[in-house]
């Protein structure tokens, strides 16, 4: 099993790779840092790991390598926040709408969004001043999958879900759910839940009207390894750090 460094009792496991640690503070490609760790040139809180699978609280466990300690992270910070219907996913809309400068007023750490909500979607979406983390998981290289729940029009069939699986053609080319499932049917409208991996724009809608159902709302419930959970509408609040660890693994070696 992978060796976990000593902590004191009632300390929390970051679940970052030691080997992301080292890469991100400038040591090295991961390969590299690979060698160092199976040299048994790393040590975590004064114990050397020689093994793959580590995984350390950057913040807070004291990493050092060939005897010399790494500094810790920067301040980087990662919010999770639910979007209302009605907000523009901008810091500053030229219009005068309504915008994301709202909700991170105040704060001294300059936010951007990863990504984009429509203007009339609600639900999930992370801000951070991590760039490289943001730009990694807004690529389409990486398919980060999204979860979205829809209310729209029409009784919508159970066999809506494989054509939708199986693609349809838009006037951008053809798209695709990766899961779709009918959560309820009541007074002539449908419940539906989808997972999407792509990320062009109101991909989901543009998707749904064209299979005979337009979305009446729309709200994005998970995001990566990401959940909304009960978090409020207009409510944000800083990931966990095992919910940053696994934003982190979901970008890893990719």
């Amino acid at each position: 099993m992978p060796s976990r460094p000593h902590r004191p009792r009632g300390t929390t496991v970051a679940e970052i790779r030691l080997q992301k640690v080292l890469a991100q503070a400038g040591l090295g490609s991961r390969r590299r840092c690979d060698d160092m760790i199976a040299q048994g040139r790393v040590e975590v809180n004064g114990e050397v790991i020689d093994v793959m699978g580590a995984r350390v609280d950057p913040t807070t466990d004291v990493i050092r390598v060939n005897g010399k300690r790494i500094p810790a992270p920067s301040g980087h910070a990662y919010v999770l926040l639910n979007k209302p219907r009605g907000v523009v996913t901008s810091m500053a809309d030229e219009r005068g709408r309504p915008d994301l400068s709202t909700f991170v007023a105040g704060r001294e750490d300059r936010l951007f969004h990863v990504g984009r909500l429509d203007t009339d979607t609600s639900g999930l979406l992370v801000l951070t001043n991590d760039g490289d983390l943001a730009h990694k998981l807004a690529h389409p290289s990486f398919e980060i999958t999204k979860t979205y729940v829809a209310l729209v029009d029409g009784t919508v069939p159970d066999s809506l879900a494989a054509r939708l699986k199986a693609g349809i053609e838009l006037d951008d080319g053809p798209a695709q759910v990766d899961r779709f499932q009918v959560k309820d049917r009541s007074r002539g409208r449908s419940l539906v839940e989808l997972d999407i991996h792509m990320g062009r724009n109101r991909i989901v809608r543009r998707l749904l009207d064209a299979a005979g159902h337009p979305v009446r709302e729309l709200t994005r419930t998970a995001f990566g390894p990401l959940h909304l959970g009960g978090l409020s509408v207009g409510a944000m609040r800083d990931l966990t750090r095992d919910e940053l660890g696994a934003l982190f693994d979901s970008v890893d070696e990719r």
